[in-house]
């Protein structure tokens, strides 16, 4: 692994329980065909600055899939495994049981969430090098934010359940103070927020809003925002608290009342981070930094005494706002299949190479056709294909990587394409699963060494049991999200050829057309 010229020692914690409750074992959840907990060691893995993985867990499941990654696995005691257990505890048993270990301190000590399922190198980068190489104490992944932020219920009232307490909803979400923000505290004082926010997710009110890229963080009332624990691994946080925004962030609490208003002010929404009665332009408003929950590092020693993760200077790492999103519930995560396409497309290593493979398995309709079927008055069926695939399919058998077509249709198109192509073919097959499984056993190949090629919801099985599931472009949405590759052309179009391409690279393209 990469490390840093400065030898010091960095190592990034990812908490992963398995008890997660809104999405059951979320953390083995693929995401672009990856589970949740193995992306984030892959990004890990691939900093600059981390010298040592771990994954922190009480489940089993969850330290196969952290140590195939390439993690090293801290398995929780009972203690700081539960619903209330907070991830500070588990970042320093994990560092402790680390050092224990291996004879050696740590310098540098990252929290990573691996609920965060487009976080970058860049981002885990950015917070290391903010304490190894700016002196600063803390650092946190923050992304730009324009919103304004309301709140229901009376104009500068409290709400009815006191911050840090368990609302309506539960231990998974806890209640933000409610007030006006008040001006940043100054830059690098020990003001900072203390935010020692209970489960695996970013911690709440205090921080959700950071400030104007100073190291400086928000402060409610008249004072500091008071942190409130979330629920382990995966409580979500109360809602952002922002710093001074034009219009009043300072302002009287009244300012928002009708002025013509003789009584009480009455009920309703209210601004949080704005004053509602003045609504500037965007460029005249301070930049607001919203913490997006993925990364926080922490200088190792101070964290030791403080126990939390906000101490000190606190450095802002800005990234990419279009990234933000934290899985809380299925939707976020069938958010994060639907986008994964997009934004793994162009990072190292999205793409398998003649490296990452030995074997190829294709579905039939749908990939290496259009999915429509023409029948003619005696009952026959017909296809079209595309001739481009069979160049690719050509160019890959001649590599020596081991085809097979696996088809559901008992259908003698289909063995008629597969005589042409020279591959073996399955057909007629009701278990694709069991029969990619024993097809496997039989070549000596390991699944997760063979690239498979479908389009819909039957696929699916195959897709858990390969390294490599690719969806073509004209897949189901739900295929398209669980693979780990999609192409850019649908199925009986080109897609095959694309993979070849993907593949075996120059040597395709070397090839006439």
């Amino acid at each position: 692994m990469p490390t840093s010229p400065a030898v010091r020692r960095v190592l990034a914690v990812i908490p992963a329980r398995g008890g997660s409750k809104g999405v059951p074992a979320k953390n083995l959840a693929p995401v672009g065909g990856v589970p949740l907990v193995a992306r984030a060691v892959r990004e890990c893995r691939a900093s600059r600055y981390v010298t040592d993985v771990v994954v922190s867990t009480d489940d089993q499941a969850i330290a196969a899939a952290a140590r195939q990654a390439g993690a090293e696995v801290v398995l929780r005691p009972a203690a700081i495994a539960g619903d209330t257990a907070t991830s500070e505890a588990a970042v320093l048993h994990a560092m402790d049981t680390h050092e224990t270990l291996h004879g050696a301190p740590v310098d540098v000590v990252l929290l990573v969430q691996c609920t965060s399922p487009f976080l970058l190198r860049e981002d885990i980068d950015g917070v290391a090098a903010a304490i190894t190489d700016q002196g600063a104490d803390t650092a946190v992944t923050v992304a730009p934010f324009h919103g304004f932020i309301w709140r229901d219920g009376v104009d500068g009232a409290a709400p009815s359940t006191p911050a840090g307490e368990a609302t309506a909803h539960g231990t998974d979400r806890a209640a933000a103070p409610v007030g006006r923000t008040t001006a940043p505290t100054s830059a690098g004082s020990a003001d900072t927020v203390s935010a020692a926010s209970g489960g695996d997710r970013r911690p709440s009110a205090a921080a959700d809003l950071a400030g104007d890229g100073t190291g400086a963080t928000a402060s409610t009332g008249a004072g500091r925002a008071a942190s409130a624990d979330t629920a382990a691994d995966g409580g979500r946080s109360a809602a952002p608290t922002a710093i001074g925004t034009g219009g009043g962030a300072d302002a009287d609490p009244s300012a928002d009342a009708d002025p013509s208003a003789d009584g009480p002010v009455a009920a309703g929404g209210h601004g949080v981070n704005h004053d509602k009665s003045f609504r500037p332009r965007r460029q005249d408003r301070p930049q607001d930094l919203l913490e997006t929950g993925a990364a926080y590092a922490m200088d190792a020693a101070g964290f030791r005494v403080h126990k939390h993760r906000f101490f000190g200077r606190t450095e802002l790492v800005r990234t990419d706002p279009a990234r933000v999103l934290e899985i809380d519930d299925p939707h976020d995560l069938a958010r994060a299949r639907a986008l994964a396409p997009l934004f793994d497309a162009e990072r190292p290593g999205a793409l398998p190479t003649a490296d990452d493979i030995d074997a190829v398995v294709l579905d039939f309709d749908g990939t290496q056709t259009d999915d429509r079927v023409l029948i003619d008055s005696d009952g026959r069926e017909f296809v079209s294909v595309h001739r481009g695939d069979g160049l690719g399919i050509a160019a890959l058998r001649r590599s020596g990587l081991k085809l097979l077509i696996l088809s559901t249709e008992q259908n003698p198109v289909v063995a008629a394409r597969a005589r042409k192509l020279k591959l073996p073919v399955l057909h007629g097959i009701d278990r694709k699963d069991l029969a990619l499984k024993q097809w496997c056993e039989e070549q000596g190949t390991a699944p997760e060494r063979v690239l498979y090629v479908g389009n819909d919801v039957n696929d699916l099985p195959c897709f858990a049991l390969v390294g490599w599931p690719v969806a073509v472009a004209s897949a189901h949405d739900v295929v398209r999200g669980a693979a780990r590759a999609v192409t850019t052309l649908p199925g009986g179009d080109g897609a095959i050829r694309e993979i070849a391409g993907w593949i075996l690279g120059p040597s395709l393209d070397s090839l006439p057309k």
